[in-house]
């Protein structure tokens, strides 16, 4: 079952985040998977050493990337970024006798673990379901989670115009994440960015060859690379 995460850009995120990692070497399994990819995804920048289990995990993440990629299946996470956090909001997997609850929700929907929704959590609930209906070919249609570096021509390159204008690409069932700026050397440092795309309506291929490194986003980027590619989980 999936485990949620708030603002994981925050002090009090990150808190709850190092709280979680205390007693876990990846976010949902035994191994590094693509659930650790997504939370990944979602932090800015490097956590600071304050945040000593964050930290860890982080840099380990960061190494698997770097030498031989994630490709291990997750059980499935999620980021949110603007729901707010209480001191029971701790994102732990749910333990114990599940059956009561898969009674009361045959579907598979979402299940709250933290108490009763908030007026705020309903709302962005409704519209990211209203997101999905929108761009989903069909129900039952796949969904995968890319990490994707996108390079820059050389260290005088406004990455800044670099992100916008790889974000500026809108198609149908793509959805743009989290990003970070990570240095490569001689004062160069690419983009780092997450997206969620429906399978069925976008091929990650087309979207590098036919989309970002073609004018005008040619002007800002160099190339581009499939970090991590790994399905989602229903």
């Amino acid at each position: 079952m999936a485990v949620t995460f708030y603002d994981v850009n925050s002090s009090v995120g990150l808190k709850k985040l190092d709280d979680y990692l205390l007693t876990r070497s990846y976010i949902t399994s035994y191994q590094a998977s693509k659930d650790d990819i997504t939370v990944y995804g979602a932090l800015s920048k490097a956590p600071s050493a304050e945040y000593v289990n964050v930290s860890r995990w982080y840099n380990h993440i960061d190494a698997l990337l770097r030498i031989s990629g994630v490709s291990g299946e997750g059980c499935g996470v999620t980021v949110e970024g603007s729901a707010p956090i209480t001191e029971e909001a701790i994102a732990t997997p749910p333990i114990g006798d599940t059956k009561a609850a898969a009674a009361e929700d045959d579907d598979d929907d979402d299940v709250d673990l933290f108490g009763e929704e908030t007026e705020e959590e309903k709302k962005a609930a409704e519209e990211r379901a209203a997101a999905v209906k929108k761009s989903a070919k069909k129900k039952d249609s796949g969904k995968s989670s890319v990490l994707l570096d996108v390079k820059p021509w050389d260290d005088e390159t406004d990455m800044k115009k670099l992100e916008e204008a790889v974000r500026s690409v809108e198609m149908e069932g793509l959805f743009w994440g989290a990003s970070k700026l990570v240095a490569v050397g001689y004062g160069i440092k690419k983009l780092q960015i997450m997206l969620s795309i429906v399978d069925d309506l976008v091929s990650v291929d087309d979207l590098i060859e036919e989309r970002l490194t073609v004018e005008p986003i040619n002007e800002y980027v160099q190339s581009c690379d499939i970090v991590a590619f790994n399905k989602i989980c229903k």
